[in-house]
């Protein structure tokens, strides 16, 4: 785990100008920036940036959050993640605190395999740019296959040479372990001699999502009998091939933004399409989809589309996946390739715009072509044709999350029409299997523990999303209560009176009365307080930076501005300016008198309830004494405080 004094250091430098400024091209306006939204298209600027409350807030769709959160929405980073990457940027060296020897050794290792497979991608590259051999064989063969050089240079591309030790004598010059460089499978170790792995192959280095490289995809060059068409990494401690997509690293902003991820095979399929333009695309690698896989489409869209070739094999592998799709609620279609093409051939024989019509007007549901597909394979067969009622209702009944229900009825209704079956029986079928899983549930849930190495957090907590802008859909009490929270962000430290602090005052006037409702704004001022009584000085910027995102998020909710005061206002404005000095008191009186006044009223209500009870003429003076009693008081508040407006 990183260390809070290298996140303290971290929290120190950062600069959301800056950092947001890496992906948004802003202008200042007044004491803000301004730019166009990279969350929703827009054609007019609705994107600010706060340098003075450290954060960000779109105005059109409503995103708002600070440094960290803006990567982990934009670049889907874990917490982790994000950290690591402004640590790198604001030169931080990152601390972490005492783990294991073994687990120690193991991110050693790691780290070592990373610097290894650098060093590597860079190798290749310059032998497919540089060297004669990598020229005349590799690069003619890429050219020939209509890769442009902007796109090869983008993804990294790159050559092995054919002697047997190139890399190898080049990698144990620079002085890397010999040992890790067998582990990378880069290299082979034969006779005691090493040897390249790679040699006479088109490298396709696969990165991780922040760009680092985990391992490489090596493929012969034309067609070779006996040697297979791709060598790919073995598994090592960075590099596990069930979790990975190629391209996802290049892929993702697209998808997020088309809120869509087409799904190919290869990595020639991939880099094809991006060459045309169209990007929101990954390839499995030619593997079955796995779990891990299809959580990391999730992280960017519920919409995945699966382009696959025409043939039989391409059905089949198309097919693999989909209940584990389904089980990870992901809207799935398929798209099948003419036969005897594949994406990567189609769309070079008929052009990117033709390409994107073709999949928008082939699009399956993969759940109806399941049933087109086996109902094909079964025939007249009853034994299979039963087989395939099981196994349609078995994927059906993946669908059982409540907001699933209306979808899982309509395939359902459309199913049995087409198995010619009762959609009452087949209902029944799913409903069974519904149970069959829930009675295998109950025995215990699993856990999964996630490795805090920046790679992988399929658990991780999700990417901030903040609550939607509708401040005029909140009632008027959460506001307030909004309202106060703020004050004790902005103003606690200021001092109240000589023996009192801001926050001590809202402290005894609020929170032991029990006078906030909203739970989130309860944890957040409980959070202040605990560090305020330690001794710590506690500020806005402590939250915005807290691991916890529900907390962060809450409190850029509260702190977000809605207004700024122009720098120009002083040149229209005769007389001196109110500053923070002269009105915070005044700010925190009036949240603190709402919310005595709100309770006032509510008390009110509770005794006039009482009163509608039968009681004795003892009980009822009483109650009318305590109901004039609370009445005066809000009175009295109202005179004393100025005028407060209820509903």
């Amino acid at each position: 785990m990183i260390t809070q004094q290298t996140i303290q250091q971290i929290q120190s430098r950062i600069d959301v100008v800056e950092v947001v400024g890496s992906f948004v091209k802003l202008k200042k306006r007044g004491v803000n920036y301004i730019g166009l939204c990279p969350f929703h298209n827009e054609k007019s600027p609705s994107f600010s940036v706060s340098p003075t409350k450290e954060i960000y807030k779109c105005f059109g769709c409503g995103k708002s959050g600070n440094s960290i959160s803006f990567l982990m929405e934009h670049e889907k980073y874990s917490y982790v993640e994000a950290l690591r990457w402004l640590a790198n940027k604001y030169n931080v060296e990152i601390e972490e605190t005492e783990v294991s020897p073994e687990l120690k050794a193991q991110y050693q290792v790691a780290d070592s395999l990373y610097i290894i497979n650098q060093f590597a991608q860079q190798y290749f590259a310059e032998k497919l740019f540089n060297s004669e051999e990598g020229e005349d064989i590799a690069m003619s063969y890429l050219k020939e296959r209509g890769f442009r050089e902007e796109v090869i240079r983008k993804f990294q591309i790159g050559y092995c040479l054919q002697d047997r030790d190139a890399f190898a004598k080049a990698a144990i010059a620079a002085q890397y372990n010999p040992e890790y460089l067998q582990k990378s499978g880069l290299i082979v170790v034969r006779d005691e001699r090493p040897y390249d792995n790679y040699r006479g192959r088109i490298i396709f280095p696969i990165h991780n999502q922040s760009g680092k490289v985990l391992g490489f995809g090596a493929r012969v060059i034309g067609k070779v009998d006996r040697a297979p068409k791709y060598i790919n990494t073995p598994e090592n401690e960075i590099y596990h091939k069930s979790k990975i997509l190629y391209g996802s690293y290049f892929a993702r902003q697209s998808i997020d933004k088309n809120d869509e991820c087409l799904l190919v095979e290869g990595y020639t399929d991939v880099v094809s399409l991006h060459q045309a333009g169209i990007e929101n695309v990954v390839a499995s690698g030619g593997t079955s989809l796995t779990p891990d896989q299809l959580r990391l489409v999730k992280k960017y869209t519920k919409n995945l589309t699966i382009i696959y070739d025409g043939d039989a094999a391409g059905v089949k592998a198309a097919l693999r996946g989909l209940d584990l799709a389904i089980e990870e609620g992901l809207n799935v279609k398929l798209v099948l390739i003419p036969d005897k093409e594949d994406p990567d051939s189609y769309v070079n024989k008929i052009g990117a715009s033709a390409f994107q019509d073709f999949i928008k007007a082939n699009k399956k549901d993969f759940i109806l072509f399941q049933v087109e597909i086996l109902l094909k394979d079964a025939g007249d067969d009853t034994n299979k044709k039963a087989a395939l009622v099981n196994q349609i209702a078995e994927t059906i009944a993946k669908l059982n999350k409540t907001e699933d229900f209306t979808k899982q009825q309509d395939y359902i209704r459309r199913c049995a029409d087409l198995l010619r079956i009762e959609e009452v029986g087949l209902n029944n079928l799913v409903n069974k299997f519904i149970r069959d899983k829930v009675q295998k549930q109950e025995g215990g849930k699993q856990s999964f523990q996630q490795p805090d190495d920046g790679q992988y957090y399929d658990d991780a907590p999700p990417p901030f999303i903040p609550e939607e802008d509708a401040g005029s859909l909140f009632n008027k009490d959460e506001m307030n209560e909004r309202g106060m929270v703020r004050c004790l962000l902005e103003f606690g430290l200021k001092p109240w009176d000589e023996n009192r602090r801001v926050a001590d005052y809202i402290f005894e006037e609020s929170v032991e009365q029990n006078m906030i409702d909203n739970k989130e704004l309860v944890r957040v001022m409980e959070t202040y307080k605990v560090w305020y009584d330690e001794g710590i000085e506690p500020s806005t910027k402590n939250f915005l930076y807290h691991e916890d995102q529900t907390l962060s998020a809450m409190v850029v909710t509260v702190t977000e501005f809605a207004y700024e005061l122009s720098t120009k206002w002083s040149e229209h404005f005769d007389g001196k300016m109110p500053t923070i000095e002269d009105t915070y008191r005044a700010d925190v009186t009036s949240a603190i008198t709402y919310l005595k006044i709100r309770k006032i009223r509510r008390l009110m209500e509770e005794n006039q309830r009482d009163m509608q009870n039968p009681h004795t003429s003892e009980e009822l003076m009483v109650l009318l004494q305590t109901h004039m009693h609370l009445k005066q008081l809000e009175q009295d508040m109202i005179k004393q405080n100025g005028t407060v407006i209820l509903k």
